[in-house]
């Protein structure tokens, strides 16, 4: 079976009603991939948890193939790659949530699994220190080289992308939308900019529009994708705020920018903090020390042979892996090394007590040479 042919029936599966990301997996799990879906008799369908026998009817009822198969040809004809949650470059980070997208669409030259990504969000009225808290926050941590994450919307969005891009930080925008066009427009120009550096990014297909009901999907991927959310200024309700929320419950570090208490921009940020579900920042050095990002980058030597003559077999299988792919959540390292856990575990030790892997936040590991 070919990559498109599960996208195709990817896609397919995520167009039928009352099945979402999370009931698409599970099916893909049990039956074994998404087109065995499409093969596999209601009766059985029915029988997995969590489908029962509406969704196993709609399943069996779904025939509209073929209008997949044009979106995902336009789809390429418009030069977007599609991402299926399979790829090894799908955000290692969104997978580790509960409930990742099947498919992303994303346009632009980026790297989704970077070693440091800050999430910006905010106010879509912001006031003009808000603008300049983004453009001061962005410009102290520019030697730590994070990916700029936000939603391209107007506002605190804008700024966080804007500033980026002045200061040769990647950034990377998650649109409620289909890319077939960029919302909100006034911003197609912004987007192109971020195209060399970054890009567009989606879990919705060619041609969805930009509805309502999308934005709390799409403000998951920002808050999934993160390793810190920094909240600007926002109210106590709207976008910003789902964000957080969401960011919270994947186990993300939040940290909001305070603000006087008459300011309706600032009553989100002081919430989050009063209900301790954020960490008070009064500047970018304690978002930086709390993250473990004040070190200067680390350049890596070149490699000399006798510089692993000490190491064990298993030793050099890690040092290996984190030196081809960089920053590494600890599970996916642990299974690009192959090796059994209880050896992993003592090898990675190893490392660390010779100084030459780091652990940092997220139970995350990067080479020191």
């Amino acid at each position: 079976m070919t990559d498109d042919e599960e996208i195709i029936h990817a896609l397919a599966l995520s167009s039928i009603p009352q099945i979402g990301p999370v009931q698409a997996r599970m099916l893909a799990e049990h039956i074994g991939s998404y087109a065995r879906v499409f093969r596999t008799p209601a009766r059985l369908l029915e029988e997995i948890p969590g489908i029962g026998r509406v969704r196993a009817l709609n399943i069996r009822n779904f025939t509209d193939f073929k209008s997949c198969e044009q979106t995902v040809s336009e789809t390429r004809r418009a030069g977007i790659n599609i991402l299926p949650f399979t790829s090894e470059n799908f955000p290692e980070k969104l997978k580790n949530c509960d409930d990742p997208p099947l498919l992303l669409f994303a346009k632009g030259r980026m790297n989704l699994n970077p070693n440091r990504v800050l999430a910006v969000v905010g106010t879509r009225k912001p006031t003009e220190q808000g603008r300049q808290l983004v453009d001061m926050y962005l410009k102290e941590i520019q030697n730590a080289q994070p990916l700029i994450l936000s939603g391209l919307a107007y506002g605190i969005d804008y700024q966080a992308h804007r500033t980026a891009l002045n200061l040769g930080l990647p950034t990377v925008a998650v649109l409620a939308n289909g890319l077939h066009t960029i919302y909100p427009g006034l911003h197609a120009g912004l987007a192109r900019e971020m195209m060399e550096n970054g890009g567009v990014l989606t879990e919705f297909p060619w041609g969805t529009k930009p509805d309502k009901q999308n934005f709390p999907r799409r403000n998951r991927i920002v808050a999934g994708m993160c390793d810190a959310l920094l909240v600007v200024e926002t109210d106590v309700k709207g976008g910003s705020m789902i964000t957080a929320e969401i960011a919270l419950s994947y186990n993300r570090d939040i940290f909001a920018i305070p603000g006087r208490l008459n300011d309706s921009q600032s009553r989100g940020c002081n919430v989050l903090i009063r209900d301790n579900k954020a960490r008070l920042t009064l500047s970018p050095e304690d978002l930086m020390e709390y993250m473990n990002w004040k070190d200067e980058p680390v350049k890596k030597a070149p490699s000399a042979p006798s510089l692993f003559a000490e190491q064990s077999d298993e030793e050099r299988i890690i040092l290996k892996q984190l030196k081809e792919h960089g920053t590494m959540q600890i599970d996916r390292l642990m299974v690009l090394s192959g090796l059994p856990p209880h050896r992993f575990h003592t090898a990675i030790l190893q490392l660390e007590l010779q100084n030459l892997c780091k652990r940092l936040s997220g139970n995350q590991f990067t080479s020191l040479i």
